[in-house]
């Protein structure tokens, strides 16, 4: 028993797969390509069995031979065209016994019966008949075990007709014999070896094509794994929000688009009120949750253009592109209503929570967010010395102008 790369069994002498379900696999795979070649063997075939039937009229002239070889001829000629067509309608009876090996049988008997019909020509029918063999097991594509029965019913018949019918001398049935024997041992050799190379490189194809899929896979999971890992490398792990780096790289994009299109882009700082207080009462687990709960409404109060990040313990920062200041002023108020709307369990209810923000704009001529950030942090400290849990506007003179709105 041999074995194919991917441990798939093949019996010694046929050169099949041992595993019925793999060898009909194969078989599919290799089924229209057999049924052209097992096409034009038939069509070769017929036109050789009526070439040989016109070829006999000038040797044997209107006897009744000519017509009685003329006839099996035509009868072997009209099996192989039959099979033609029905291959041609059916690729699916490419490996199945009938038509083919019927018609094969056919063909061989009309190889026998030449012998006593022509016995003046010997000399040539056993080259024929060896010829024959070796196109049994190389020309016509069939499975191995149908290939040896059918050459050796040709072989042995031959022989019979030969030493029988015809009267041969031992000594030329022993070379026709070893002719016919040498033919078969080749023609078997040939054939199975070609079935197991077809087999194996089916096999390899396997292999190739689950390795392919093995590999497509692990090139998805690394693409996936490298997406994440920039997802984790641009995003704060607590709230979900870009993080510091990620968030100065989309807003400096988002600046320099602006900036072409001759567009307004406004900066606010958010800072949440007492927060050390909070995570030193309630303990750092709370202090977290409140931050999510902060992230989750400036989620909610922002558009898809614009651009959140947390960069620092408590600190978020928005860039607002195609948005002036009262635009901004406008959203940022609503977001400091609804935070101090917003209760939080595990806060007191004497101590709602707040969030103080301070707004800029970026000035023109600025190419950097650095400018517009420092005015923003710098309203909001003011309004934390005003008392927190307000909006607070930066001017565009270098002395701050500070706009108050109150909540």
């Amino acid at each position: 028993m041999r074995y194919t790369k991917n441990g798939e069994a093949m019996t010694p002498w046929s050169g099949e797969f041992t595993n019925r379900r793999q060898e009909a696999a194969f078989r599919r795979s290799v089924r229209d390509t057999t049924a052209g070649l097992l096409r034009a063997a038939m069509l070769t075939a017929a036109l050789l069995f009526l070439v040989l039937g016109v070829a006999d009229f000038p040797r044997l002239g209107p006897t009744d031979s000519f017509f009685q070889l003329l006839g099996l001829r035509l009868l072997a000629a009209a099996g192989c065209l039959l099979t033609w067509w029905a291959v041609r309608r059916n690729p699916d009876l490419t490996f199945r016994f009938a038509p083919l090996n019927p018609v094969i049988w056919l063909g061989c008997t009309v190889l026998i019966l030449i012998v006593p019909l022509g016995p003046d020509t010997l000399s040539t029918h056993a080259p024929s008949a060896a010829v024959a063999v070796m196109a049994l097991y190389l020309f016509v594509p069939n499975r191995v075990p149908w290939m040896v029965a059918a050459s050796l019913y040709l072989t042995l018949g031959f022989l019979a007709t030969t030493a029988l019918w015809v009267s041969t001398p031992p000594s030329v049935v022993l070379v026709q014999s070893l002719v016919l024997g040498f033919a078969n041992v080749v023609g078997f050799l040939s054939a199975r070896r070609l079935a197991r190379l077809q087999r194996r490189q089916y096999a390899s194809l396997l292999d190739e094509r689950a390795y392919c899929r093995r590999l497509q896979g692990e090139i998805r999971e690394r693409a996936r794994l490298e997406q994440r890992l920039r997802h984790m490398a641009g995003t704060d792990e607590l709230t979900g929000l870009d993080n510091r780096r990620r968030f100065f790289e989309r807003a400096e994009h988002a600046l320099h688009r602006t900036q072409r299109h001759g567009s307004p882009m406004t900066l606010c700082m958010i800072d949440l009120d007492h927060f050390k207080t909070i995570n030193d009462r309630y303990g750092h687990a709370v202090g977290d949750r409140v931050l999510v709960q902060v992230a989750g409404q400036c989620r909610r109060h922002i558009r898809d253009i614009d651009i959140i990040g947390r960069i620092g313990g408590e600190e978020f920062v928005i860039a607002f592109p195609d948005t002036d200041l009262g635009k901004a002023l406008d959203i940022n108020e609503r977001l400091r209503r609804c935070i101090e709307a917003t209760p939080t369990l595990e806060l007191d209810v004497h101590e709602p929570l707040s969030v103080t923000i301070g707004i800029a704009c970026i000035e023109p001529g600025e190419t950097t967010l650095t400018p517009a950030l420092h005015r923003a942090d710098a309203a909001l400290y003011r309004g934390k010395a005003l008392g927190r849990n307000r909006v607070m506007v930066h001017g565009v003179e270098d002395e701050p102008r500070l706009v108050v709105v109150d909540g």
